[in-house]
């Protein structure tokens, strides 16, 4: 299933009737989108329902897994018939027609408020509170996903309905999800690499002849969860999902707490992945940077990301990197972990990147990020509740004067009870952000997407049509010459003028109304 924006749709959701907005401009002397953004700016309930409605370039940085709602998750418990522990606040993996002490059927998780509120809040960050057995935000969010892990393998497509679903009605243009199909062979496969050091050459010769089996493996799972999702969004019906209408792309996500012959096993089939099926635009590494076996193989990681660049040429690489903090780790591991993933593994965008201002020789990295238009994927809520890191402590401010390249992100918007209206209001009410950035943030998703064909823009420069569109208004899809032939050429470009025409009727219908409700 290749899903794709429909214009018509997009234009559809950002008119007049969308935006339940009371007075007219005729009563109130406002002209421009930044005017009504100025009136809106400082009150909440107000600039919820404008930034609701804003259309939205990009989520780039997007964990299938983590994005789904608690409450969905139980529901599918209820539905699999499988049983919950009440000791751990977990889902198990078995069905359930008679609970053990300690557990409760999933399907009667609902008829007990206290049971219910008890599950979410462990399934999630829902009013997280530190305990002696639950310490932190940090150990909190991590421990979650064990909580639902029995339910992914089967619902891999109800979890991508939802995410794109969830994705239309904050009017995003496309997506790029985090998923690890076929991991578990890859792992295994991994398990007897004969792998010394960072010599992987054998490495990568001994698992060749598996390489196949395991991208086909993935490839399947992938057409078995797009399948399913575009059955719960009944997809090229009449009574098609929105979700239907969000392009959507994946990066391969692997695991870096694994022994080094099972972590370069994954990344070797990730990268092989993405050469076979072109769904798959990037390879990305998870797991708490944090951990020991992180931290300790961190830069050999690093060095097998730049073999196989050698091996496999043009994959994109979006790299977690500089999601610590002080004390969490020692200070020497906040020295080099951005740099390392930008001059080493060759990433063309980090994510989080929230220790920066630690690393060696600060501004030269962030001068070589902004020459190299290296991207940062700006994680406000999940930096809060995992790092404590917030406010002016964020380096936010610190990318934005160094003129890095960012773009706002929901990392795993289920656990974190969020979407990305959420990251922009929270980008705004910290850092005074006008009308002219938000929209330029919102481009800057696109641009740095990593869905293929030429930019709209002119050498990242955005706002600057390339020649073939130059002076064109985004009013209208051009039906012949130039432009009409360059964006029929890229795929990137038609989202990207989808987004700029999208942008214009937002712009056209709130310099019409004013948000007096």
């Amino acid at each position: 299933m290749k899903i794709l924006l429909s214009l018509a749709t997009a234009l559809m959701s950002v008119g007049l009737a969308s935006i339940p907005l009371s007075v007219r401009a005729a009563e109130v002397s406002v002209t421009t989108p930044d005017e009504v953004f100025a009136r809106v700016a400082h009150d909440p309930e107000r600039l919820r329902i404008f930034m609701r409605n804003f259309p939205k370039g990009a989520d780039l940085h997007n964990h299938l897994s983590g994005a789904i709602y608690a409450e969905s998750m139980l529901d599918w418990a209820a539905k699999d018939g499988l049983c919950v522990s009440l000791k751990d606040s977990s889902v198990l993996a078995k069905s359930c027609p008679h609970p053990a002490p300690g557990q409760i059927a999933a399907r009667d998780v609902s008829s007990s408020e206290s049971i219910e509120n008890q599950m979410i809040d462990a399934l999630s960050m829902r009013d997280f509170v530190p305990t002696g057995n639950d310490r932190s935000g940090h150990d909190h969010f991590f421990a979650t996903f064990g909580r639902f892990d029995a339910l992914e393998r089967d619902h891999q497509g109800d979890m991508l309905a939802e995410a794109l679903d969830r994705a239309a009605s904050d009017h995003i243009t496309y997506v790029e999800l985090m998923v690890s199909p076929g991991l578990g062979k890859m792992i295994a496969a991994g398990a007897h690499l004969p792998l010394s050091g960072d010599d992987f050459t054998k490495a990568h010769a001994a698992l060749l002849p598996q390489i196949p089996a395991l991208v086909q493996q993935a490839r399947a799972d992938t057409d078995q969860m797009e399948k399913q999702a575009q059955a719960v969004l009944k997809c090229n019906t009449a009574e098609a999902y929105p979700g239907c209408g969000v392009a959507v792309r994946y990066l391969f996500q692997t695991l870096r707490i694994l022994p080094p012959g099972m972590v370069y096993a994954q990344l070797d089939a990730g990268y092989a992945t993405v050469k076979a099926d072109p769904r798959f635009v990037g390879v990305n590494i998870v797991a708490p940077e944090d951990d020991p076996i992180s931290m300790r193989d961190y830069d050999l990681h690093m060095k097998m990301f730049r073999f196989l660049n050698g091996v496999y040429l043009g994959v994109n690489l979006s790299l977690h990197a500089g999601e610590l903090t002080l004390g969490l780790v020692p200070t020497d591991g906040l020295r080099h972990h951005i740099r390392a993933a930008v001059e080493v593994a060759g990433a063309k965008r980090i994510g989080h990147g929230v220790d920066v201002a630690s690393e060696d020789n600060t501004s030269d990295l962030l001068a070589e990020m902004a020459r190299q238009h290296v991207m940062v994927e700006i994680n406000l809520t999940s930096n809060d509740e995992i790092l404590g890191v917030r406010g002016a402590a964020h380096p936010f401010s610190l990318y934005r004067r160094a003129g890095v390249p960012m773009a706002f992100s929901t990392d795993d918007e289920g656990v974190s009870r969020g979407d990305l209206t959420q990251e922009y209001l929270r980008a705004v009410q910290t850092y005074d952000l006008s009308y002219s950035e938000l929209r330029q943030f919102s481009r800057t998703g696109l641009e740095y997407a990593f869905v293929p064909g030429e930019s709209l823009w002119q050498d990242h420069q955005i706002g600057q049509t390339v020649e073939a569109c130059h002076g064109i208004k985004p009013a209208i899809i051009p039906a012949e010459g130039p432009c009409a032939s360059f964006l029929k050429s890229s795929e990137k470009a038609r989202l990207q003028w989808s987004l700029e025409m999208r942008m214009l009727a937002f712009e056209n219908s709130v310099t019409h109304e004013v948000l007096f409700q």
